[in-house]
């Protein structure tokens, strides 16, 4: 079994953030795979279902961004699963819009979803989708960024991206992370 967790903030007020394309990501994987409704369990909005053959949870912590170690650790808790099982689809502010990249443990890099995560597991050993948002290019800009809304013209990429990123996870969750990066990027590209 694997927890997939989207990092967002909570309401309608922030739905559109850039700093909610975690929940973006999580919610094509739901709806490609038809996952049943999402639940309020764990401190946040739970789903079970299968991608292809694998068992998966799909976790939407509802505590805010700064707290939201609190929901993953719980849900990992309750299901047992360990960190290498983990896998957190974020923004990223050092990837240009609409194009990724994995990687397993490191640094939160600023990020505080993924620094309360970090303190509520104990470890780093767990797997990031980062989901390019871009840089505004001053770092003093950086918050009103993030939680400012993906722009008319940004949103159909966005979207496209969130969607090949569904379309593609079964080779994240065989843990073949190269081959995933290849086929989003390739759908990127191809304007898919």
């Amino acid at each position: 079994m694997w927890l997939l967790v989207g990092l967002g903030n909570p309401g309608e007020k922030y739905a559109a953030n850039r700093h909610n394309i975690g929940f973006v990501a999580v919610d094509h994987l739901a709806d490609r795979y038809g996952f049943p409704p999402f639940r309020a369990k764990f401190q946040g909005l739970v789903s079970e279902g299968r991608v292809e053959d694998t068992k998966v949870v799909l976790l939407k912590p509802q505590t805010f961004m700064n707290e939201s170690g609190r929901s993953v650790a719980v849900a990992a808790k309750f299901f047992k699963i360990p960190p290498e099982r983990i896998i957190v689809f974020h923004d990223e502010l050092d990837i240009p819009p609409a194009t990724i990249k994995v990687k397993k443990g490191g640094g939160h890099a600023g990020h505080n979803g993924l620094r309360s995560i970090d303190a509520h597991l104990g470890t780093r050993d767990y797997g990031r989708v980062r989901l390019g948002i871009g840089h505004p290019g001053d770092k003093t800009r950086v918050h009103g960024y993030v939680l400012s809304d993906f722009s008319k013209a940004e949103q159909p990429a966005t979207m496209a991206l969130a969607e090949s990123v569904a379309r593609h996870a079964p080779f994240l969750l065989a843990t073949r992370d190269s081959d995933f990066v290849k086929h989003v990027m390739e759908d990127q590209n191809h304007g898919l």
